[in-house]
């Protein structure tokens, strides 16, 4: 007889059917492609070994799809941003050590991997780090973005101030305008600057590093500070790159290329707010950059609307584009550097929703032409094909996210990819017959893949990670609303034969919510609720974008409405089906369609449980305190939040709800959690009994955002929702919580 501990685990069938597996599986991201157009690098995100985080790595992957993807990159604290430059040189920001300094902080730092190949080396480390990297296709031209200090003018300010905040163990910001925080991170006292990524000790005396450059004919060999006395622009000189060259020169080695020391020239000088980021889009010859500029108006409002030219030879500025009333944002420059493509919005106001449209602009003059306006998409464009005749772009469209060819010159729209997939980082070869990019769908997470532009055919490239196998299938639905509109979303069933009755059915709201059920995603995953037996139904109602502009302003403004009649009308038709219980069914959401899930709950008892998580609860409230108020400002009037507030009807909740909030959440602050626990257990039809016990639940993260990202939370989460699913929807009784929530006994040693 064979004992217990000698009797093998049994194997999930799919890692979906185990949390663990679930989470430890590796994630594709990210595309870039070598100007010769030989060499394919995208990133590999893993599980940290304490299982607490992600790592992630450079893998190379063969455009030609004959050889086996291999890594290019290991470290504990993983690689990031990787991009080619014009001569081979592979540029990504890290944060891990630097080998030829044993004192260097751990930060984000550029480091370069030669085009010859051998070991990466850090080029530029800075308090504060590098955020990102931009590099010109067909010139020596390398733009960093990284945050500086405002009250800092040159790098060996900035590394002085900064370190004077360290010492001084102060984290305040005195703020003088608005916006003061983004998603999860405050905003100040640094903001984000672009500069040049320039060879040799800065003229100027700005560092490399924390501190100046040193001189390599005065560095000590031992590549360590000697302890002399000296300022804060001298300090620490032997992390900067420069240490190696002397290191290398006094060994009696001959000296590399690579060994040079490199310092950034400062070159957005402009007058703009420190809301949201920069970014930079380079003309392929390194001349120039585009760039939009937030700035700051009356009354807190801020525009992304300003286009700015800089040469970046001089540093000179010059303003394209900037029209009162609209956001601008700036896409890439022809080859010829004439043209640029640009995404004008003008500002959405309570009555009228955004719609973002295409327009060429003229990079010397700034003057912008229409771009195929009679194309009923929202699109982003990512490339211009080698004669600039036409531009690559990318559009949600009728549940997916395909590939399109746009002509110039008269605006014709093709559709190239045909299958139920969506696309991210879509890069050309350089004889613009071949694109490559990375795909997804409900069926399959992200993969890098390669596309014949003529013909559309799509062939999956040896890739570092293999398709993990789904348990169940996945079908188009479609109904029409109640004003004759047609609603469509994706429903996943689990595989086999549906039990009598049916498979118990989880309606699940997409966020946004100008957005679409499209994409593959790690933190929505609906194989997780199909290997526990639920059919899962993916909606997107109205406000979805890939369906029109007419589609979108059915709900602007009207949340409550059309998106909520949208949703009842098509979880009708699907708990029609012989295969779906219609007694057995739950609804969630998060962000917009944890607001769902709240007016789905004031609204009907038709659901056994809902799960709201990162949800908006009474309007009034959220408005002035999300990251972004002026914008929801340009969504609803008082008149309008008072109208669509799930908070008035709390007295008319029934069901069960599942509240999940991130402390860390500031575009849905975590008071909207607060206040919405508060008011179920004393004001819903389903309130706290007299002892103070409750069929409510509230998760709470005090150390994650808008999502909940840390791998092990991320597994919490799961389990906290089907354990609330499962007493209410397939009656299985009370669930016992997770052990590492500290609320049951240890199992016995």
């Amino acid at each position: 007889m064979t004992s217990t501990a000698d009797t093998p685990a049994p194997t999930p069938a799919t890692p979906f059917h185990d949390l663990d597996a679930f989470t430890a599986l590796p994630r594709v991201s990210g595309l870039t492609l070598s100007p010769d157009g030989t060499r394919l690098v995208t990133t590999v995100a893993t599980r940290d070994a304490k299982g607490t985080g992600y790592a992630s790595a450079l893998w190379e992957v063969d455009p030609a799809g004959e050889r086996p993807a291999h890594r290019l990159t290991r470290s504990r604290e993983g690689e990031a941003g990787a991009q080619f430059a014009a001569d081979g040189t592979l540029y990504f920001t890290s944060a891990r050590p630097d080998p030829a300094d044993a004192e260097a902080e751990k930060r984000s730092a550029l480091w370069a991997l030669p085009a010859r190949g051998g070991e990466a080396r850090v080029l530029l480390s800075r308090p504060g780090g590098v955020a990102s990297v931009a590099c010109a296709s067909a010139a020596d031209r390398v733009v960093v973005t990284a945050d500086r200090l405002l009250g800092a003018s040159t790098e060996a300010e900035h590394a002085a101030l900064a370190k004077a905040r360290k010492d001084a163990g102060v984290d305040a910001i005195l703020h003088t305008g608005y916006p003061v925080r983004f998603w999860d991170h405050d905003l100040g006292p640094a903001r984000p600057e672009l500069f040049v990524l320039e060879e040799g000790v800065d003229p100027q005396g700005e560092p490399a590093s924390d501190a100046d450059a040193a001189d390599p004919e005065s560095t000590p060999q031992s590549g360590h500070d000697d302890g002399a006395a000296g300022s804060a622009s001298t300090a620490a000189s032997a992390s900067t790159p420069a240490s190696s060259s002397a290191t290398t020169a006094a060994s009696g080695l001959a000296p590399e290329a690579d060994d040079v020391p490199h310092h950034l020239r400062h070159v957005s000088g402009f007058p703009r707010s420190h809301a949201f980021g920069v970014g930079a889009q380079v003309s392929p010859n390194g001349s120039f950059l585009l760039t939009t500029a937030a700035t700051a108006e009356a009354r807190g409002n801020v525009r992304e609307g300003t286009i700015v030219r800089v040469d970046l030879a001089t540093g000179e500025h010059r303003v394209l584009h900037d029209v009162p009333g609209e956001d601008a944002h700036v896409g890439p420059v022809s080859h010829d550097g004439s043209r640029a493509v640009v995404v004008r919005t003008p500002d959405s106001t309570p009555h009228a929703a955004a719609h973002p449209r295409l327009y060429v602009m003229d990079t010397a003059t700034g003057e912008t032409t229409p771009l195929a306006h009679d194309w009923d998409r929202w699109a982003d464009v990512v490339a211009w094909l080698p004669d600039d005749s036409a531009v690559i772009a990318l559009a949600d469209s009728d549940g997916r996210r395909p590939v399109f060819r746009i002509d110039v010159a008269t605006g014709e729209v093709a559709q190239v990819t045909a299958e139920d997939e969506a696309w991210s980082d879509v890069v050309l070869a350089p004889d613009g017959a071949t694109a490559y990019g990375v795909r997804s769908s409900y069926l399959f997470p992200p993969e890098v893949a390669r596309i014949d532009l003529a013909t559309g055919d799509v062939v999956r490239l040896p890739n570092p990670v293999e398709r993990p196998v789904v348990p169940g299938t996945l079908e188009d639905v479609e109904t029409t609303a109640e004003d004759g509109t047609r609603v469509r979303g994706w429903l996943v069933l689990p595989e086999g034969q549906a039990p009598a009755g049916g498979h118990p059915l989880l309606l699940w709201i997409h966020g946004g919510p100008l957005g679409s059920w499209n994409a593959w995603s790690w933190r929505w995953t609906p194989w997780i609720m199909a290997a526990r037996g639920y059919a899962v139904l993916l909606p997107d109602p109205a406000l979805s974008t890939g369906y029109g502009q007419e589609f979108i302003e059915r709900g602007w403004g009207r949340w409550g409405q059309a998106p909520y009649t949208d949703l009842m009308a098509l979880t009708d038709a699907v708990v029609a089906r012989d295969d779906v219980d219609a007694e057995r069914t739950a609804a969630m959401g998060g962000s917009f369609g944890g607001y769902m899930a709240n007016w789905v709950a004031g609204h009907t008892d038709r659901f056994k449980a809902v799960v709201t998580h990162a949800s908006l609860w009474a309007l009034d409230g959220f408005g002035p305190t999300t990251d972004a108020a002026f914008y929801w400002a340009r969504e609803m009037d008082e008149e309008m939040q008072e109208a669509n507030s799930p908070h008035r009807f709390v007295g008319d909740i029934v069901s069960p709800v599942l509240v999940i909030h991130g402390d860390k959440d500031y575009r849905v602050p975590i008071g909207e959690g607060l206040r919405l626990w508060s008011e179920l257990l004393a004001k819903s039809g389903r309130p706290a009994a007299a002892d103070g016990t409750t069929d409510h639940r509230f998760l709470y993260f005090p150390h994650e955002n808008h999502w909940i990202l840390a791998p092990q939370h991320a597994k919490v989460w799961y389990e906290v929702v089907l354990g609330f699913l499962g007493e209410h929807v397939l009656g299985e009784g009370a669930p016992t919580a997770p052990q590492t929530l500290g609320l049951t006994a240890p199992d016995p040693a």
